[in-house]
């Protein structure tokens, strides 16, 4: 008997493993088991939670940019000018214009992080109250409705659209539930 190639053998046991797989979900269906997916991503866009999450990350931290970018023009500024005036100054007040700018931009640069540090542990505090408010409507809705499993579209290769739950979800997160 002839041996299989090793990239035969791997081509084999995808067949079979996806035979598997289809004969498990026709098993499931077969049993009655309800599936759905839902589009994650645009059930978060779309929700009310995220534009809220949105608007309240610029309230908070669009002025805070503002002003940083109000500090880099001054820092760029004051570069020009001395870089302008260096050859009318003496020694010691170039060396002393140059060590004053170059405290202000460290200081600047420390403020960035921090902004930085801020906006992003925000933005992830705010992130996540909007995914644990969004896998609470989808768990509840499951549950109404007798879904026994719901996948998100992004593991999933091919979903018929009859079972995507996504505008349901979206009606939802809109409604009552979404408080």
């Amino acid at each position: 008997m002839k041996r299989l190639s090793r990239s035969s053998s791997v081509v084999v046991m995808i067949a079979a493993g996806l035979m598997a797989v289809a004969l498990g979900a026709s098993r499931a269906q077969a049993a009655g088991i309800k599936v759905a997916v839902v589009d994650y991503l645009a059930l978060v866009q779309a929700s009310p939670q995220y534009r809220s999450a949105i608007a309240t990350l610029r309230a908070q931290f669009l002025p805070k940019q503002k002003h940083l970018q109000a500090e880099a023009e001054a820092l760029k500024a004051k570069q020009a000018t001395l870089q302008r005036n260096a050859a009318t100054m003496t020694q010691d007040q170039l060396e002393q214009a140059e060590l004053n700018l170059r405290e202000k931009a460290q200081s600047f640069q420390q403020e960035q992080v921090s902004v930085e540090r801020a906006l992003n542990t925000r933005r992830n505090e705010l992130m996540s109250n909007v995914q644990k408010t969004l896998v609470g409507v989808v768990q509840t809705y499951a549950r109404q409705h007798g879904y026994n499993l719901v996948l998100s579209t992004d593991a999933v290769l091919y979903a018929d659209g009859s079972i995507d739950i996504t505008p349901a979800l979206l009606k939802e997160f809109k409604g009552p539930a979404a408080h």
